[in-house]
């Protein structure tokens, strides 16, 4: 059977109370007051032997125990005696200097994207005038394509009726030549 580890107290400072627990280990101590960090390391905790404070987080393992620290009188004698003193304006020259506050981030400069924004607006009208430019040019092609159709039906028209003469004085010749 496995043996039960041995629980040791542990006591680390919240608020004007200690937290005592008992736990196997510091791991466990800082699981129990529910801590991220190390308090051990950073010497904020510690394992306490004193039978008097052990005898109820023992009694309770893994359950944090709160105590009071110190009495109520204690704690108010521990207080500054001199209240903290609102500021007011003859104050303001008695005051240390202030640490003066971070400069606010400029505004992001516009003027790329508006000569960006130009970039576009002039490409976009140099590109419908090339458009148009074409569109006259294919108007142009067309009407010179209509013309040269015509004048080529026209020849085509005229040679062929030339032919057509050859051809019948042709055949007429050679039935002359038959006989």
């Amino acid at each position: 059977m496995a043996r039960a580890a041995k629980l040791k107290v542990f006591r680390t400072p919240i608020g004007f109370h200690d937290a005592y627990v008992a736990a196997p280990s510091q791991k466990a101590a800082l699981e129990a007051w529910g801590s991220d960090h190390d308090l051990f390391a950073r010497g904020v905790a510690e394992r306490v032997e004193d039978p008097e404070l052990t005898r109820e987080p023992l009694a309770n393992p893994g359950t944090v125990i709160r105590r009071l620290r110190g009495t109520t009188a204690e704690q108010i004698a521990a207080l500054p005696k001199d209240p903290p003193r609102r500021a007011r304006p003859a104050d303001e020259a008695e005051k240390p200097a202030r640490a003066p506050k971070a400069k606010p981030k400029p505004k992001p400069d516009r003027t790329p994207l508006r000569e960006a924004e130009q970039a576009v607006a002039d490409a976009e009208a140099r590109h419908a005038e090339e458009q148009e430019a074409l569109a006259r040019r294919e108007a142009e092609l067309a009407r010179e394509r209509r013309a040269l159709e015509k004048r080529q039906a026209a020849e085509q028209a005229r040679l062929e009726r030339l032919r057509d003469q050859e051809r019948d004085r042709y055949d007429r010749a050679i039935r002359d030549w038959r006989g």
